[in-house]
């Protein structure tokens, strides 16, 4: 069984059929191709029948031939054309290849090669097919051909045969008529079968290209991965902020309703800021906006941010040493996201622990230091979450280092940077 399904399975592939029609478009391409080829070997060799024709005659028809074929290729949209049909209709591995950029030099050799093998192949299967299909036909009703010399004059070779074989003998004709069109369809279908393995080298994206397409690709998940961090960061404290100070808010609206309405306000106040935050990663994300008037917050929202946290309930001591206008813009809106995810974190995980941040500014380094008491009865935090992954990520894109892990009693995160001095 498994035999016979290899043998009828080109018969009735939906790939055979497109790729037949794909080689016989391309002997259909090479049409006018030969015949003006014909036409200017008839002048230069002054030979008007092709019957006789010389074998240098044929190299110099074929010469003709594959020349403009080749010369084709340098068409600008030939091989967008040819590998958009080529995926169409041959499919196999050059549909997992990358489309290539535009073409360079050795791209269009590529593209002329594959235009002379599809074509001459595209020639001979049309032949094939034209021969074939008819020489089948004939020995499919040979049965019904009547006795005697045939009608036409100018018959086929295998007519004139039919007409004289006996009537028993024709009984045949039928089964090697379906004979003939079973191995010139499994011939089409190796044919096919060869050009679609063919087609990624000559059509598929140079080494050249490939190493574009996967710069391009890396510059695209670094976007992404940057795009990933401000979104987590900025969204991810707010709501964190908001989650807890709700919580504070419910648990004291009737013991302490003053205190519950200011929370209330800070989490509105949280709010508004978390959606300018995500207007402003949206305007990056989106190309067709305007740049954001509002720059991205850096050290000097520090103090801010202390507050906003405060606002929680979360007794926060922050220490500062030194002036944060003299840390680079870069650094200084990377450090403060950095900060905004620690604290974010110490209020997820260590809800109303106390915390201690320090940030010490020397003229060309910079160090960040949060440090939380490790809650009572909770598994200790596991590195390798995302906010940590982000913070080092940010911290290494840098030149930085940060660290964050827990002791036996507390979580340390500590934060170093460095830059050059201004002349």
């Amino acid at each position: 069984m498994r035999t016979l399904s290899l043998l009828t399975r080109p018969l009735t592939s939906a790939h055979t059929h497109r790729r037949w029609v794909y080689l016989i478009i391309g002997g259909a391409l090479l049409t006018p191709y030969a015949m003006a080829a014909l036409v200017l070997t008839s002048v230069l060799t002054g030979e008007t029948s092709t019957t006789d024709t010389t074998p240098q005659a044929l190299a110099l028809t074929l010469a003709l031939t594959l020349a403009p074929v080749a010369a084709t290729a340098y068409i600008p949209g030939v091989r967008t054309a040819q590998l958009h049909l080529a995926r169409t209709l041959l499919r196999g591995p050059l549909t997992d290849h990358p489309t290539p950029p535009p073409t360079a030099s050795r791209t269009t050799a590529r593209t002329s090669l594959w235009l002379c093998l599809h074509m001459v192949l595209g020639f001979l299967v049309c032949l094939a097919t034209m021969v074939g299909l008819t020489e089948a036909f004939l020995l499919a009703i040979a049965p019904l051909i009547p006795d005697g010399p045939p009608p036409l004059t100018r018959s086929s070779h295998l007519l004139t045969t039919i007409h004289d074989l006996p009537r028993h003998q024709r009984l045949l004709g039928p089964l090697l008529g379906l004979a003939l069109l079973t191995a010139l369809t499994h011939t089409i279908a190796l044919t096919g079968h060869l050009l679609a393995r063919t087609a990624p080298r000559l059509l598929g994206p140079s080494p050249t290209e490939r190493l574009a397409a996967a710069q391009a690709h890396a510059d695209t998940l670094t976007e992404r991965n940057r795009l990933a961090r401000e979104l987590h960061d900025t969204l991810g404290h707010a709501l964190s902020v908001v989650t807890v100070q709700a919580a504070t808010a419910a648990r004291l609206i009737d013991t302490d309703p003053d205190f519950a309405r200011q929370a209330l306000t800070h989490i509105a106040d949280a709010a508004r800021t978390a959606t300018a935050d995500l207007d402003h990663a949206l305007g990056v994300l989106r190309e067709d906006t305007p740049a954001p008037r509002t720059p991205p917050p850096d050290l000097a929202r520090l103090p801010h941010l202390a507050t906003a946290t405060r606002h929680t309930g979360t007794d926060l001591t922050c220490t500062l040493t030194g002036d944060p206008a003299h840390v680079p813009a870069l650094l200084s809106r990377e450090t403060y996201r950095i900060t905004q995810e620690a604290l974010t974190n110490a209020l997820r995980h260590a809800p109303h622990q106390p915390i201690t941040l320090t940030l010490t500014i020397a003229p060309t380094t910079l160090t960040l230091t949060v440090t939380n008491p490790l809650p009572p009865g909770r598994p200790r935090r596991r590195t390798g979450r995302r906010g940590i992954t982000g913070m080092r990520e940010r911290a290494h894109l840098l030149g930085g280092t940060l660290t964050a892990r827990p002791t036996t009693t507390h979580w340390h995160l500590t934060l170093h940077l460095t830059w050059k001095a201004h002349p």
